[in-house]
């Protein structure tokens, strides 16, 4: 497990900034996500209170995330002294145990599948999320090379499956969509594998020989971009979904009304 006191003053201070921008841009984003709710139809509005339930959970979670960090050490004195208070970095399992599994549902809601689709899919495929979360977390806090890898195997398996499912079977299901959200489906489930993929790459960076400092800022800055990227942008990107779809079905009741 990687230790703060290993950072300078300054690495300390990045890191902090970071964390500051992620809680920043997730309040921000639940703001306008449930502000603009009303202006999605009906069908989807569930869709998008998920999608902000997603960044408010990841808000607090940076709040608590943001307070830990700097509690943990005193830099009255121009050096970083422990405080005795631990680093929690479970907030971040915490927060993706509950965000990451919503996030693949938001997804599969905004598609507006049958009943029973929606259902299959949101059990399987955020079963696989919470399990790929609980694989990851011994990994993370352990001391052991060899125990840290053996958990990022072992979390790369329910990964790879929910990436699979996102490009082969999704597939028939996003070619049903209409034409305008198409290819804006394809770039949300993209967009989650390229997102998902820092996690992974992130996890490694100490098994990697970037070590001390430098491995400690890699890892929490690393993940605080996913984190924007895979809920803050995603969101937006389900949004989007969700007006287009709305506004083609608006269209096409005007249209139906008017013969």
């Amino acid at each position: 497990m990687l230790s703060i006191e290993t950072l300078s003053v300054g690495q300390f201070s990045f890191v902090g900034n970071a964390f500051s921008f992620g809680l920043a841009v997730m309040a921000a984003t639940t703001i306008f996500l449930w502000l603009m709710r009303s202006s999605v139809a009906p069908g989807y509005r569930m869709a998008i209170t998920i999608t902000g339930l997603v960044t408010a959970i990841a808000a607090y979670h940076y709040l608590q995330i943001m307070m830990s960090w700097d509690n943990s050490v005193d830099v009255t004195s121009g050096e970083l002294v422990a405080t005795g208070e631990p680093y929690n970095q479970a907030y971040r399992y915490v927060d993706w145990l509950l965000t990451v599994p919503l996030l693949l549902i938001e997804l599969i809601l905004v598609m507006k599948l049958s009943q029973q689709e929606t259902w299959n899919k949101s059990i399987k495929l955020g079963g696989a999320a919470a399990l790929m979360i609980i694989l990851g977390y011994p990994g993370e806090v352990a001391d052991s090379t060899g125990v840290r890898t053996l958990f990022w195997i072992l979390s790369m398996i329910p990964f790879l499956y929910i990436l699979q499912q996102l490009v082969v079977g999704l597939k028939d299901s996003i070619a049903s969509q209409p034409e305008n959200v198409k290819r804006l489906i394809n770039t949300a489930a993209y967009l989650v594998i390229v997102s998902w993929a820092f996690y992974p790459i992130v996890y490694l960076f100490p098994l990697m020989g970037i070590t001390g400092g430098s491995a400690l800022v890699a890892v929490e800055v690393g993940y605080t971009i996913a984190d924007i990227v895979a809920k803050a942008v995603f969101g937006l990107v389900i949004f989007t979904i969700a007006l287009r779809k709305s506004e083609a079905e608006t269209d096409t009741k005007s249209a139906a009304a008017k013969k």
